[in-house]
């Protein structure tokens, strides 16, 4: 059986991966800030005959991922499958937000991803096996006023991504990127945008459909995928129009309903 590791593995996109996952006899290793969810999926998912292991940490503090890797390093777990979801935005003019908001979301939408991939990358090119999904999202795909860090943090996970899976290929190991559109998860309430058209008036997924599509992405070992046809349309049209109409319409929909 192999061994996934999943990120922001408590709610949302990432509890309903580490469902999957559980369901096609994978064993986990998850990681997220509250240890009383952590628990309770490890519960839930120990009856699909599963070995879980949890670990509560907040990876947006830099010394958190090289303390993941070395607990894995010191039990002897092999990690074979790498989710990088855990991740978060903030709501609101750049000038406005706090040092926290605005470093807190590069510490861990960058650079704990990054130190993730960089710590579990080799022993999978060592093995010539091993799967690696960054979650990023359609907001990657273009300027975002109101969320400009996030959706600045989102374009470079899919830009390292892609990268990174022309890098390894013919190893062994493949990378992909997903890129969820809006989702109804807590992530809207805790960036503050809960109330942006986005959510209010155009719509978001279901996390378990989300999900399911990221699950087959990863597992397909596809480069690149957007869930849901009209986030996919979205995106591509973002190559094509003027880039100040883009960032325009980025903001209305980020924008609060009347």
């Amino acid at each position: 059986m192999s061994t996934v590791l999943i990120t922001g593995a408590s709610g949302g996109i990432g509890y309903e991966l580490a469902k999957l996952f559980a369901r096609d006899h994978h064993n986990q290793v998850l990681a997220a800030r509250n240890a009383d969810k952590l628990a309770q999926l490890a519960t839930e998912l120990r009856t699909q005959g599963v070995t879980v292991k949890t670990v509560p940490l907040d990876l947006s503090t830099p010394l958190a991922p090289k303390f993941l890797f070395d607990q894995l390093q010191t039990e002897g777990v092999a990690v074979d499958i790498l989710i990088n979801n855990a991740g978060f935005g903030a709501f609101g003019e750049f000038a406005q937000m706090s040092h926290a908001e605005i470093f807190g979301q590069i510490q861990l939408n960058i650079i704990a991803l990054t130190e993730l991939t960089r710590l579990l990358l080799p022993p999978m090119l060592a093995r010539h096996s091993g799967r690696i999904m960054n979650v990023a999202s359609t907001a990657g795909f273009q300027p975002g006023p109101l969320m400009a860090v996030y959706y600045a943090t989102k374009a470079y996970v899919i830009s390292f991504s892609e990268a990174l899976a022309n890098e390894v290929r013919n190893s062994g190991v493949t990378v992909t990127c997903f890129c969820p559109g809006a989702t109804h998860t807590g992530f809207a309430k805790r960036a503050g945008n809960d109330n942006s058209r986005l959510f209010k008036q155009l719509g978001a997924m279901n996390a378990d459909k989300v999900a399911l599509d990221g699950y087959r992405a990863v597992m397909e070992g596809r480069t690149l995928a957007i869930s849901g046809a009209h986030n996919w349309l979205v995106a591509q049209s973002t190559r094509f129009a003027p880039r100040k109409m883009v960032t325009a319409i980025s903001r209305w929909i980020s924008e609060p309903t009347r």
